[in-house]
């Protein structure tokens, strides 16, 4: 019995172990909005875009240059991609797409505004 006991917590060890052992992996962009219909100051807005990766676990903040901070929490689809929405001022939405995959990780926001560009890995 203390064998069994003494296993199970060895492989509940090792298991918290592998989730401790995916470091975070930040990107970032930071740059300037392309206007949409209806739309005239785009390029105008500076934008800062921070995406996290755990494992399959995506967390994004994003901020416009005088403007709150701005989040979305999504997975990762087939392994490298982001599809999400994320709430702004006035309840509004903005579509968050993009990719993280090595060489080629992007990110676009996409509503009042275009915004972006490719991600930078800190």
């Amino acid at each position: 019995m203390t064998k069994t006991i003494v296993s199970g917590a060895l492989a509940a060890l090792l298991l918290a172990g592998s989730a401790y052992a995916q470091a975070p992996a930040v990107y970032t962009w930071t740059g300037y909005g392309i206007n949409v219909q209806g739309s005239s100051k785009c390029p105008t807005y500076k934008m800062t875009i921070e995406v996290t990766v755990i494992g399959e676990e995506v967390k994004g903040k994003f901020t416009q240059e005088g403007r709150p901070e701005r989040t979305f929490e999504t997975t990762l689809d087939k392994g490298t991609g982001i599809k999400t929405a994320a709430m702004v001022g006035g309840g509004g939405m903005m579509d968050v797409i993009g990719q993280i995959k090595d060489g080629d990780s992007k990110i676009k926001l996409d509503g009042y505004c275009k915004f972006e560009g490719p991600l930078t890995k800190k």
